[in-house]
């Protein structure tokens, strides 16, 4: 058979296009004749490739049309909602009532926010207008970084101090809290600081370092760091775990200037400013410089740190309860130190006149100077 006859029966084949005789014999030589079966197969091959080009050209020209209508320029058509005057008209009466309660409502949205905006603003500038932390800006600093290095070092006025130390810019009172060097005072006090310095009511000063600060409860804890400390020896009095009652007296110890000033009142409140429960009102006449000091029991207990005063309120000042200074404490001594902080238990100026317990407290409270570059 020659090749194109081949061909031919080939076509006829695979279209159908065999009777059932035909079919039959040709379907038989494909099974005894390899060479017939190759040339099958050649031409299914062959006809394939045809095929799938003509459907992808096919394909290619109806994207290219669709690609062409879809994107041919189109007349831009003007949409207008109402016809003539007369619609307007009769959409106006219709929903007149409708449109006028939604830009109401609108204006209203708008006013209500600027209005909240503004109240926000004038609460926060009131808030802060009404409550003054304790901290004392010092305006002229007595000692040169030189007179401080040498009341420091012991050093001559002639030789290099070891340190250098800015002016003082703040102050305030801390007091201790352990025998071996620890010591509380406000955060506001020495917070931004970049060196910090304890001075007693006798003179010596020593650097502290800071430890820990917290400033959701205004308690910093600091460190003696001064090779010519030996020790506070045994503090005279004890911190108070629990809440003291309405009315106790108090009275606190603190350096609204140079010299140390005493402060006696009540305890007032058992919430301190808008209701903190985590702070006592007192009604002790405080200034700028006690924010950190003491605040003691008629028993020498101490019960509170001194944080602030309100300014709107006559003979209102606010003291950190001692609780939250002793669990703060606690939590130091778990997770932050090395070895714990031991508080001071025992309490020595119980029964004692108050003249005398504040001679033996003296010792034990300070200037917290604060010096930033």
């Amino acid at each position: 058979m020659r090749k194109l006859e081949t061909y031919h029966w080939i076509e006829k084949y695979l279209t159908g296009q065999l009777t059932g005789e035909e079919l039959n014999n040709f379907e038989l030589r494909l099974k005894t004749d390899p060479a017939l079966a190759e040339q099958l197969q050649q031409y299914q091959d062959v006809t394939g490739t045809l095929q799938f080009y003509g459907q992808r050209k096919t394909l290619q020209q109806k994207l290219n049309t669709i690609h062409a209508q879809s994107f041919e320029p189109q007349p831009k058509k003007v949409i207008t909602p109402f016809g003539n005057k007369e619609k307007r008209k009769i959409f106006w009466n219709q929903h007149y009532a409708t449109i006028a309660v939604a830009a109401s409502v609108a204006i209203l949205t708008v006013f209500g926010t600027l209005i909240s905006i503004d109240l926000w603003r004038s609460m926060g500038k009131q808030q802060a207008a009404r409550y003054s932390a304790l901290r004392r800006e010092v305006e002229q600093i007595k000692n040169s970084q030189r007179a401080i290095s040498k009341a420091i070092t012991g050093s001559e006025a002639n030789t290099t101090p070891k340190v250098e130390y800015d002016p003082g810019n703040f102050s305030g009172t801390g007091f201790a809290i352990s025998a071996d060097g620890y010591l509380v005072t406000s955060y506001h006090v020495v917070s931004g600081a970049d060196s910090v310095f304890i001075q007693n009511s006798a003179g010596q000063q020593y650097k502290v370092k800071n430890i820990y600060r917290d400033q959701a409860h205004d308690l910093a804890i600091l460190k003696i760091a001064d090779e010519s400390f030996s020790g506070f020896g045994t503090l005279p009095y004890g911190i108070k775990s629990n809440e003291s009652d309405l009315g106790e007296r108090v009275y606190t110890l603190g350096f609204p200037r140079e010299d140390m000033v005493f402060g006696e009142g009540s305890l007032s409140s058992r919430t301190g400013f808008e209701g903190d429960t985590t702070s006592y009102q007192i009604s002790i006449p405080v200034n700028p410089g006690n924010s950190g000091g003491p605040l003691l029991d008629n028993q020498g207990n101490l019960i509170g740190v001194i944080s602030g005063k309100q300014l709107d309120l006559q003979g209102a000042a606010f003291a950190v309860k001692s609780a939250y200074l002793k669990q703060l404490v606690e939590q130091l001594s778990q997770d932050s130190l090395e070895a714990p902080i031991k508080l001071a238990k025992s309490n020595q100026l119980a029964g004692a006149s108050r003249t005398r317990q504040l001679k033996k407290l003296q010792d034990y409270v300070f200037v917290i100077k604060v010096y930033n570059n």
